[in-house]
């Protein structure tokens, strides 16, 4: 639903299916992403750190707000001045 790639981390807003484990989604990602990353860069080596924080959202203004601060990450960090010149986001709230 909502991204936000900062250089040092990254914020995810998505939804699971009933059916999947959050921690497998997130090992399968970091572990898809690491294998591409290494291969781009010609190098080896770990991407990601091993924990993630994870937040349960319980209403639509809940999911808003949090997609929100996801898109404005790159303000707070001071990277940009408009989330418009950050090029590493999307928001399917603000598509």
């Amino acid at each position: 639903m909502c991204f936000s790639l900062m250089p040092d981390h990254l914020h995810w807003l998505f939804q699971l299916r009933d059916t999947d484990d959050l921690s497998k989604v997130i090992g399968q990602f970091k572990s898809i992403t690491t294998i591409k990353l290494n291969r781009y860069l010609l190098s080896s080596g770990k991407i990601w750190q091993a924990n993630f924080y994870d937040h349960k959202l319980r209403s639509d203004e809940d999911l808003l707000n949090q997609a929100r601060y996801i898109v404005a990450n790159p303000l707070r960090a001071g990277l940009v001045k408009s989330v418009g010149d950050y090029p590493f986001w999307n928001c399917v709230y603000l598509n």
